[in-house]
């Protein structure tokens, strides 16, 4: 934690506060295996997602009613959902390793 403060105080002295205030929330992080940090923190499947659902709203940004905007959401999310053929490659690691943190939690039930 020190050695952070020292490099960082004179650019960013409020991001070190931040830390130090906040450590037991961003710390509960650092309890899973990298793997399952990797899947928390990666955002690109629901960036690339929202994107996609942007350029049809955008291209039409006139809908006549609430409807006819949430059947072309629909339409568009089903569109989606056929280019995702794969899933992750680490998922059977991840799915091990949740297993094992949340065993006590029977999930399976």
């Amino acid at each position: 934690m020190d050695a952070f403060s020292e490099r960082w105080n004179k650019k960013h002295p409020k991001i070190s506060q931040f830390r130090r205030a906040k450590w037991a929330n961003l710390s509960t992080c650092f309890k899973y295996p990298q793997e399952v940090r990797r899947l928390i923190y990666t955002t690109n499947a629901i960036e690339g997602f929202n994107r996609q659902l942007r350029k049809v709203t955008k291209a039409k940004s006139i809908f006549t009613t609430g409807d006819s905007l949430l059947k072309m959401l629909y339409l568009v999310m089903m569109d989606i959902k056929k280019k995702w053929t794969g899933g992750r490659q680490d998922w059977s690691v991840i799915h091990a390793q949740l297993a094992i943190c949340f065993a006590a939690l029977n999930l399976t039930a």
